[in-house]
C-alpha cells in the first residue's frame, strides 16, 4: 500500500516538501524575474531546521542557465512567498551545477553533426544512428581552457536494434569533449579504430539468457495480522523504535531523529543520517577513459532517478511505500511513485541457549526492519537499505547491480581491467560512499574514541602470554579525527557520551563497525583524489554546522577540487563534548568478472552502528518466542 501523510505529518518542520510547496516556490522564483525561458532547476530542496521548532519552511534552489555559463543558489521562503537570498555563482571557483537530464540527449545531438566524430565513426564502418552517447561529468584535468565551462565527455556504444543493450559494443579508441553551453565540441580524440566486441549483453532475451529455469517453488512471505510497524506519515514507529522518513532529489533517502524506546522514553541515537555523496573513480589510464570519476550524488543528483519500487520484485511481504516528490528541471512538482520501500522481515536467530544445569532451552528470532529505496544513474543502479534491529543495532547496506561500465579489451595481461566477453573489457574501479551521521547518543555532546584491539607481551603480568587488551584513543579535534580502518587492528569508533552514564558507570556509546575495504586508490597527486578527499579516509568527524552538508562540498560538478570535509576540518575544532557529525567512507573495489556479465548480480557493502553500553543489559530480553515455534519434533 501506498502511505499518505495526515495533518499532523504536514504540519512537522522535517516533512519531505510537498507538491504545493514546491510550486509556491517556483512562483516565488519566477515573481522574481529568476526564471527566464532558459533558466533550468538544478537541485530544490527543503532547508531543514535546526530542530523541531515550527518556522517558515525554506527552500534552497540552484538554477542553471543553459545559455550562459553560471548558475544561482537561492533561498526561497514558502509562507512568507519571498526571496531570502540570491548567490551568484562562478563556476571557474564554484564548480558547476549538477548534470540535466536534457543534456543527456544534447551531447548526443551536438557530436552527430561534427565532422571530426562523423569521420571517426566512419572509419569504424558505423552509421552514427546507430551510435548512442554517454554523456559523462568532465571532472577538472589540466585544460586551462575548460575552467568556467560547462563540459560533458562523450564515450559511444553501438546499439543495433531499439531493444539492443548498447553496452556490450563500446567504440573504444574514441572520446569527444563537448562545451554544453557553447554547443561546441572542443575535442575528438580518436587514437584508431579497435574491434567492437560483438556479443550480445541482452540479459533479458532468451536467445541469450535460455529458456526460464522451472525448479523454483514459490515463496510467500505473508503476515496475516498486518505488518508491526505504525506510519503516521512519515513518522515511523516499530517495535521500540522512532524516527522520521524523508527524501532529498540529491541524497535520496533520509533518516531523522532515530531514537530507541527504553523504559518510559525515548532515548535518541542519530540526529540524522543520510548517503551524502559517492564516487565511482575508474583505474584504467587509456588515452580516452583516464578521466573517468563520477560523483553520483554531487553531479548526477542520485534522488531524482529513484525507481518506482514493485511489490514482488523490488520488495517482498506485507508492503507499505511512500511517494516522493521532487522539482523537475522546470520547477515543476514531480511524483516519483513507490519510491521508498518500507517493511520488515525475518532475520534468522536474534539469542538462543540450551542451559544443561537449569534445563532450560530458550530461542527467540531476530527480525528487522527495512527502509529502502533504489535508483538508477546511467549503467549501474543501486539501492540503499537502512535495517533497524531487536537489538538496538542500525545498519546501512549498499547494493550494486546493473551494467558494468565496458570498454574494448586490449588483450591478454592488461594490467587495469578485466575481460567479461570475447573481446569485451570492463576497467577496474570503485564505488565510494561517504555516510554523513549527525549522531546524537543521549544527547549532542558527543565524544569519538578509536578503540583497537592490543597484544600484550609475555611477562611479569602475563606468564602465559594469552593476554590481550583494548586501547581507547579519544578523538579530540578534527585533524586527530581523520582516519584509515584497521581490520588487522579489530578497529571500530565508539560514539559516547560523556555525560550519560550506564548503570556501571561507564558512557554510553554505539560503535561504528566499519568493512575496511580499500580507500580511494588513486595517486596521492591526482586530479580525483583533490575532489574526492573525503574518499581518502574511512572517518572524518566535524563539529556540527549546517551548512556543511557534503562531504565533497555543495558544487562537485567540475570543481577544481579541496571542498567539502578538507575545508570543514581546515579550522581543526574541538570535538570533545560537542555536536557531533561522524563521515564514515565505506565501499567496494570492484575488479568485474565474467560472472557480472551481461547483468551484474547484487554487489553489498555498509556498515553497522551498534549499542556497547547503551543499554544496561539485552534490550531484546522481552521479545517473545515466535508463534512457530514448538517443542514438539516432527
Amino acid at each position: 500500500m501506498t502511505n499518505t501523510p495526515t495533518a499532523t505529518d504536514v504540519a512537522h518542520p522535517l516533512v519531505p516538501l510537498t507538491a504545493g510547496e514546491i510550486a509556491t516556490a517556483r512562483q516565488v522564483l519566477a515573481d522574481a524575474g529568476l526564471l527566464p525561458p532558459t533558466a533550468r532547476v538544478a537541485y530544490l530542496g527543503l532547508e531543514e531546521p535546526p530542530d523541531d521548532t515550527p518556522a517558515d519552511r525554506v527552500v534552497r534552489v540552484l538554477l542553471h542557465d543553459v545559455g550562459a555559463h553560471g548558475g544561482h543558489d537561492v533561498l526561497v521562503a514558502v509562507g512568507a512567498r519571498v526571496v531570502l537570498s540570491e548567490r551568484r555563482l562562478d563556476p571557474a571557483v564554484d564548480g558547476q551545477l549538477p548534470v540535466l537530464d536534457e543534456e543527456f540527449e544534447l551531447v548526443e545531438r551536438i557530436l552527430a553533426t561534427d565532422e571530426r566524430w562523423l569521420a571517426a565513426l566512419a572509419a569504424r564502418d558505423l552509421d552514427v544512428a546507430d551510435v548512442r552517447v554517454a554523456p559523462l561529468s568532465a571532472g577538472v584535468f589540466e585544460y586551462p581552457e575548460e575552467s568556467g565551462r560547462r563540459i560533458l565527455r562523450g564515450l559511444a556504444f553501438v546499439q543495433h536494434h531499439p531493444k539492443d543493450h548498447a553496452w556490450a559494443h563500446p567504440v573504444d579508441g574514441l572520446v569527444a569533449y563537448v562545451d554544453v553551453v557553447a554547443r561546441t565540441v572542443d575535442q575528438v580524440i580518436d587514437t584508431g579504430p579497435v574491434p567492437i566486441p560483438a556479443e550480445p549483453g541482452n540479459f533479458d532475451d532468451p536467445a541469450v539468457t535460455g529458456p526460464p529455469r522451472t525448479s523454483q517453488k514459490p515463496i510467500e512471505i505473508t503476515q496475516p495480522a498486518g505488518p508491526s510497524f505504525t506510519l503516521d506519515g512519515h513518522h515511523l514507529r516499530w517495535e521500540n523504535w522512532s524516527l522520521r522518513i524523508g527524501f532529498d532529489a540529491r541524497e535520496g533517502l533520509v533518516l531523522h531523529r532515530i531514537a530507541f524506546r527504553d523504559g518510559e522514553r525515548d532515548r535518541p541515537i542519530v540526529h540524522r543520517a543520510s548517503i551524502a555523496e559517492m564516487v565511482v573513480p575508474y583505474g584504467d589510464p587509456s588515452p580516452v577513459r583516464s578521466w573517468q570519476n563520477y560523483f553520483d550524488t554531487g553531479e548526477y543528483l542520485i534522488g531524482r532517478y529513484a525507481n518506482a519500487l514493485e511489490l514482488g520484485c523490488d520488495c517482498v511481504g506485507d508492503i507499505t511505500y511512500l511517494d516522493a516528490v521532487v522539482a523537475d528541471e522546470f520547477g515543476h512538482p514531480r511524483t516519483l511513485p513507490n519510491a521508498i520501500c518500507l517493511h520488515e522481515e525475518d532475520y534468522g536467530i536474534l539469542w538462543k541457549h540450551t542451559d544443561l544445569w537449569a534445563g532450560s532451552a530458550e530461542t527467540r528470532r531476530q527480525r528487522r526492519m527495512v527502509i529502502s529505496f533504489f535508483t538508477t544513474i546511467g549503467n549501474y543502479d543501486y539501492g540503499f537499505y537502512w535495517y533497524l534491529y531487536l537489538d538496538g543495532t542500525i545498519e546501512c547496506e549498499a547494493k550494486a547491480t546493473g551494467v558494468v561500465f565496458t570498454s574494448a579489451y586490449p588483450g591478454p595481461g592488461y594490467p587495469y581491467a578485466s575481460q567479461l566477453a570475447p573481446g569485451l573489457g570492463a576497467p577496474y574501479h570503485q564505488h565510494l560512499f561517504s555516510a554523513r551521521l549527525h549522531m546524537a547518543v543521549d544527547g549532542r555532546a558527543n565524544l569519538v574514541e578509536e578503540v583497537d584491539v592490543e597484544r600484550v607481551p609475555m611477562g611479569p603480568g602475563n606468564p602465559r602470554g594469552n593476554a590481550f587488551t583494548l586501547r581507547r584513543t579519544p578523538l579530540r579535534t578534527e585533524s586527530e579525527a581523520q582516519r584509515l580502518a584497521d581490520n588487522r587492528q579489530g578497529r571500530v569508533w565508539h560514539i559516547t557520551n560523556p555525560g550519560s552514564r550506564n548503570h556501571l558507570g561507564d558512557p554510553v556509546a554505539y560503535a561504528l563497525l566499519p568493512e575496511g575495504n580499500p580507500e580511494l586508490l588513486a595517486d596521492d597527486d591526482s586530479p580525483i583524489r583533490r575532489r574526492a578527499t573525503f574518499a581518502t579516509k574511512h572517518l572524518w568527524v566535524t563539529r556540527f554546522d549546517p551548512a556543511e552538508r557534503y562531504a565533497a562540498g555543495d558544487f562537485v560538478n567540475q570543481h577544481p577540487g579541496g571542498a567539502g570535509l578538507p575545508a570543514y576540518v581546515a579550522g581543526n575544532r574541538d570535538l570533545d563534548g560537542q555536536d557531533l557529525v561522524v563521515w564514515h567512507t565505506f565501499g567496494l573495489t570492484h575488479f568485474p568478472r565474467p560472472e557480472d556479465w551481461p547483468i551484474m548480480p547484487v554487489d553489498y557493502t555498509g556498515f553497522k552502528l551498534k549499542p556497547v553500553g547503551f543499554f544496561d543489559r539485552n534490550p531484546a530480553l522481552d521479545v517473545p518466542k515466535s508463534v512457530h515455534c514448538s517443542a514438539e519434533t516432527a
